[in-house]
């Protein structure tokens, strides 16, 4: 009788442990991010706050530097269960929710401060219908203005349609917003846009400040145009089959952590611009200013575009009409 105590204790032991085991789940994030940035420093320093207050239960494992790939690749790889989340670009994780290319649209915004209006009201309605789309994310970071840089001076539309103009491949609404400025948009992966302009299949590329310096993409460029080009954002975002499977206690260590780090990134993201610009500038890349004048008939002509993106599958109508109305809100009380 005592053996068989002994045994049944045993295997009750086991049966907790192996249980322990099932539970523990390791959560591997690819990012663009190289390993000795801040962001990456932050988000190290979060998954390290989780690992301990899960009791070792979850674990964050980062795959920087573009390592697992572009934006696509992530997303394939989290789809077979290789990755089970990433921190992307809102354009590269549009494919799952065309309500993250909202924002993005070029010349939609004049200032940080329509942004911030915009933001305040639409952030959550784009991240509950992210998670009916698959993904869990935690707020959202800034990554600021794109600019565009070059290595002729660009201050109006007709230095333009003389170049060959970088988009992102992922991007197919800034392709349609430039071919109808009568330019010649050129897509590439982000991560070839550099031997891109080192080979000359492109002469001008946008990114804002911090990621310029981050891509190197300063190292092959004269001029910034200081033009609020298109307001681009980080997510951070777990496949919600993975996340879901976590304990609801762990679930909420989770997402408590990574939203205030998050958060964090997000309310540095101006001072590290505005940091970078000075950098370049130091460096000596000039800064070209735009007539307004000119920049203002950009706008009509995107303006002009309205009904055909209302058309496109890759816009979420409902939450683009919804900003263009806090937009003409906030500018009628400006």
């Amino acid at each position: 009788m005592k053996l068989l105590k002994r045994a049944l204790c045993f295997g009750l032991v086991a049966a907790l442990g192996f249980s322990s085991q099932l539970q523990a789940q390791e959560l591997r994030i690819a990012t663009l991010a190289p390993a000795d940035s801040q962001w990456m420093r932050d988000m190290l320093a979060g998954g390290e706050r989780i690992r301990e207050l899960t009791g070792g239960r979850v674990t964050l494992r980062f795959r920087a530097g573009g390592v697992a790939g572009s934006d696509a690749q992530v997303l394939r790889k989290i789809r077979i269960g290789d990755l089970q989340g990433g921190a992307l670009t809102s354009g590269g994780l549009a494919s799952v929710y065309p309500g993250l290319n909202t924002y993005g649209i070029p010349l939609i915004f004049e200032s940080l401060e329509e942004v911030d209006h915009v933001r305040a009201q639409l952030d959550a309605k784009i991240a509950a219908g992210l998670a009916a789309s698959g993904f869990v994310s935690f707020g959202f970071s800034e990554g600021g203005f794109s600019n565009l840089m070059s290595n002729v001076p660009v201050s109006h539309v007709d230095h333009l349609r003389r170049q060959k103009v970088w988009v992102p491949d992922n991007d197919p609404i800034s392709y349609a917003v430039l071919e109808a400025l009568r330019l010649a948009p050129v897509p590439l992966e982000l991560s070839d846009a550099l031997l891109g302009l080192r080979r000359g299949l492109v002469d001008v590329v946008a990114a804002s400040p911090v990621a310029a310096l981050v891509l190197q993409w300063h190292t092959e460029v004269k001029y910034r145009t200081d033009l609020p080009l298109s307001y681009s954002m980080g997510v951070f975002a777990i496949a919600n089959d993975v996340f879901y499977r976590l304990s609801e206690p762990d679930q909420a260590v989770v997402r408590s952590v990574i939203t205030e780090v998050m958060a964090g990134i997000d309310e540095s993201s101006r001072n590290d611009n505005a940091e970078a610009r000075r950098i370049m500038q130091n460096m000596g890349i000039e800064t070209v200013a735009v007539n307004r004048a000119d920049v203002e008939s950009w706008r009509e002509v995107i303006k002009a575009q309205f009904p055909e993106l209302r058309r496109r599958r890759d816009i979420d109508v409902a939450l683009f009409d919804e900003m263009l109305s806090l937009l003409d809100e906030y500018r009628s009380r400006r």
